[in-house]
């Protein structure tokens, strides 16, 4: 993990990194789905919540090389729609009773914080684009 912070450091000035904050998010939700147990269920979710809390790293990166202000707002837009899936399988998971709230407390909190984050950029996108 060092190496990873050392490079992360060197990519940006900026102490706000939104790319940054994305692929961490993802990295805690594939932890917590590797954490959930073994069964039928529990491997759904698993799936599905790591493919939807892996996305938005993906699509942001695409979305920094669009080829349009549309095509931005469009990516942006896939970006928020899996962050609210991933939402979804959070509140599922813990009222299955997977694990504690406070296990579950700050991922659900950055995941709302992003969908926030992506609801202003996307308003600020269209507003940019008219």
């Amino acid at each position: 993990m060092i190496e990873y912070n050392k490079f992360m450091n060197q990519k940006s000035n900026s102490k706000y990194d939104l790319e940054d904050k994305l692929i961490e998010f993802a990295v805690r939700i594939i932890d917590l789905a590797e954490a959930l147990p073994g069964t039928v269920a529990s491997k759904n979710l698993g799936s599905q919540i790591v493919r939807s809390g892996t996305s938005p790293a993906l699509n942001y990166a695409e979305a920094q090389s669009a080829e349009s202000k549309n095509d931005f707002v469009h990516k942006m837009k896939i970006c928020l729609k899996e962050l609210r899936e991933t939402l979804v399988c959070l509140k599922i998971i813990l009222l299955k009773g997977y694990f504690k709230e406070t296990k579950l407390a700050a991922l659900l909190k950055e995941n709302s914080e992003l969908i926030s984050i992506f609801v202003k950029s996307i308003q600020t996108a269209k507003n940019n684009a008219k």
